[in-house]
């Protein structure tokens, strides 16, 4: 088993995107900006290497003579349009955090956008950890719902846990603090028959499943960031995918203007009044660039957890899947529909997602080397956004870990005990099926809301799924 590695698959991307990337390149309209040329080249080579990424994925087209390579199962933006049920994972805890066990269907109730709904199946998963004790051991077996309708993992107690360091995401810094701290906890967390392995979001690293520390440890050390989706620090000016979104998608008046005069700051050769008009269009023509590679991001960052999701729940035993992550923006519909995906998924084949927020407790300041030149009322509009975009990039951990029986540590520095508590699974999970037959088929998100009686117990279960627009013709 050591010599076990789970590597990246990749996934076609759209031909019509790769164009798309392809008209960004337009070094006449950089030379109007007054962008010097070292900026058009460096503008210019980061989207070079995007396209020769895009290129590299996408499929032969009609008339080629390349013979296309079949494309993986879980190709990225391959979205599945028919869903038929709802998988909803359920962690029930009495006042002082035990796990409850021995509950029922008639237990429970869930809610569809408030609207109550049948439980169409039911059945409790046996998943407790190594700190499991005797007692809560002893309680699952005597439990009603463990000799009716609960199930046994394959593979005994035999643990695998896949770390996933989001390389992609993390800055230098959160890197360095979750690479050190999982150094200090590693020892401590797995035990002897636990079988774990150290693997990237982007696929640089991957030590393979082992047991040998030594193997972990240096995965661990040899992790980067990188920064394949990200803008450079000398751009100006600086569009994130957030303040693109409140541009493009929802047509923010203050968003357009402050990016407008962060053009005319960012170009002395143009006049404010003069201009005014030409830096507006390349204000939103920024927006548009920042728009597209913030998607591309956020696709590729499902299809690879997807992926790792896949691959664990092919091994036997209690899986686990942590995931150590800044977080990311899941704002555009198709990201919602494949994290509904992952998490059904993963709760499906009985893999935990649990995630730790390496950020721990993180300032939204603009700090002086991130400032484009600009007033205090855009500096200020810039902190809002950052501010916004920290808060909604937590989001899809702490929905995936209430999806799928999982933890979300966050806001916390002490990422020691996160790592620590995180290796630890809840003893049951309840796993509550929905059939959407007699669903009203809206597109768009649908909250969830799960109801358990008894008094003082607290419920983590999924919170919502997103249905897309039903395709024409079916």
């Amino acid at each position: 088993m050591n010599g076990l590695s789970i590597p990246m698959e990749d996934g076609p991307i759209p031909v019509k995107r790769v164009f798309g990337l392809m008209s960004m390149l337009d070094f006449e309209a950089m030379k109007k900006l007054g962008m010097k040329l070292s900026m058009r080249l460096r503008w210019a080579t980061v989207l070079c290497g995007v396209l020769l990424v895009a290129l590299r994925n996408c499929p032969a087209q009609e008339g080629s003579t390349a013979q296309p390579a079949t494309p993986p199962q879980d190709a990225l933006l391959k979205l599945q349009v028919q869903v038929k049920r709802v998988l909803v994972p359920v962690v029930v805890r009495d006042k002082h955090g035990r796990v409850v066990v021995g509950l029922t269907k008639e237990n429970f109730q869930v809610f569809d956008n408030d609207k109550p709904q049948v439980i169409s199946g039911f059945s409790m998963e046996r998943r407790g950890g190594a700190g499991a004790g005797a007692a809560s051991a002893a309680a699952l077996a005597a439990s009603p719902a463990s000799r009716a309708g609960a199930q046994q993992l394959p593979g005994g107690s035999q643990r695998y846990i896949v770390f996933v360091f989001d390389d992609m995401h993390l800055s230098n810094e959160d890197l360095a603090h979750a690479q050190k701290a999982a150094t200090r906890v590693l020892a401590e967390a797995l035990t002897d028959t636990d079988l774990a392995v150290v693997v990237s979001l982007s696929g640089k690293a991957n030590s393979g499943l082992t047991n040998d520390r030594a193997k972990l440890l240096e995965a661990i050390q040899g992790l980067r960031n990188q920064n394949v989706y990200h803008s450079d620090s000398a751009d100006c000016p600086k569009i994130d995918y957030y303040q693109a979104d409140q541009m493009e998608n929802k047509h923010d008046a203050v968003a357009i203007a402050a990016a407008t005069q962060e053009e005319l700051n960012c170009s002395p050769g143009m006049d404010a009044h003069r201009d005014a008009e030409m830096a507006e269009r390349l204000a939103e023509a920024g927006a548009r660039r920042a728009l597209m590679v913030g998607q591309l991001d956020v696709q590729s960052t499902y299809a690879a957890l997807r992926e790792y999701v896949r691959r664990t729940a092919a091994l036997p035993g209690q899986r686990m899947l942590i995931l150590v992550s800044p977080g990311f923006l899941n704002i555009a519909p198709e990201s919602l529909i494949q994290e509904s995906q992952l998490i059904d998924f993963a709760a499906q084949s009985n893999v935990t997602i649990s995630a730790l927020d390496a950020r721990g407790l993180y300032t939204t300041e603009i700090t002086a080397s991130e400032q484009s030149p600009g007033s205090g009322r855009i500096l200020q509009l810039k902190t809002d956004y950052r501010r916004s975009s920290g808060t909604l990039a937590e989001n899809p951990m702490e929905e995936m870990a209430d999806g799928t029986g999982g933890t979300f540590f966050h806001n916390s520095n002490d990422l020691e005990a996160g790592f620590k508590g995180l290796t630890e699974v809840p003893q049951c999970v309840y796993l509550l099926e929905l059939s959407l037959d007699n669903v009203k088929p809206k597109s768009g998100y649908h909250r969830l809301k799960v109801k358990v009686a008894g008094d003082g117990l607290q419920v983590n279960g999924r919170r919502g799924y997103f249905l897309p627009k039903a395709e024409k013709g079916k």
